[in-house]
């Protein structure tokens, strides 16, 4: 069974400042389960002048009690590639754990672009796709739910990181 959600946000805030603020979202005081993020690769391509880049991050979650004799160990890899193409003000990124994919694989598709109606808002659309192929099939859809669950409790820490970082560029910018 695959389980799949759907979240759109609309930010009050300029697409170059999202993305901006997407780029410096670590660390923050709503993402203490994030450890370490690095850049593993980036790139221009001279033909578009889209940016291509690859990150790396480690994060560390709670377990239930009734999944934490699954699991010996909590932290998680999580891969993220993205492109930011300016001249159409679309940034994309795909995020999937490396880690622990037999039990719960994740991935997260997350579209940011300027809105089409106001250029002073930003449009966020998130997809994500959570599926368990464990063999253990009757705790399939427990670990699944709880995936989606934690999914959910994340999705609204990032948006709240992501809005404590753009302050931070807001303040930034009136002092310039």
């Amino acid at each position: 069974m695959v389980t799949v959600l759907t979240l759109k946000t609309t930010l009050q805030h300029h697409w170059e400042d999202v993305t901006k603020a997407i780029w410096q979202k670590y660390p923050n005081p709503f993402a203490s389960h994030v450890l370490a993020a690095d850049v593993v690769e980036q790139r221009v391509d001279p033909q578009t002048g889209v940016l291509h880049t690859t990150r790396l991050f480690l994060k560390k979650g709670n377990l239930p009690k009734w999944g934490r004799h699954l699991i010996s160990a909590p932290e998680a890899f999580i891969l993220e590639k993205s492109t930011v193409d300016p001249a159409s003000k679309t940034m994309i990124t795909v995020t999937r754990n490396l880690s622990h994919v037999k039990l719960m694989f994740v991935e997260e598709t997350q579209t940011i672009r300027q809105d089409p109606a106001d250029p002073t808002r930003t449009e966020m659309i998130t997809d994500a796709r959570i599926v368990s192929n464990t063999a253990l099939t009757p705790i399939r859809a427990r670990i699944e739910g709880f995936g989606l669950s934690r999914f959910k409790t994340n999705a609204l820490n990032s948006t709240k990181g992501l809005l404590h970082v753009l302050e931070q560029i807001t303040k930034k910018k009136a002092l310039i």
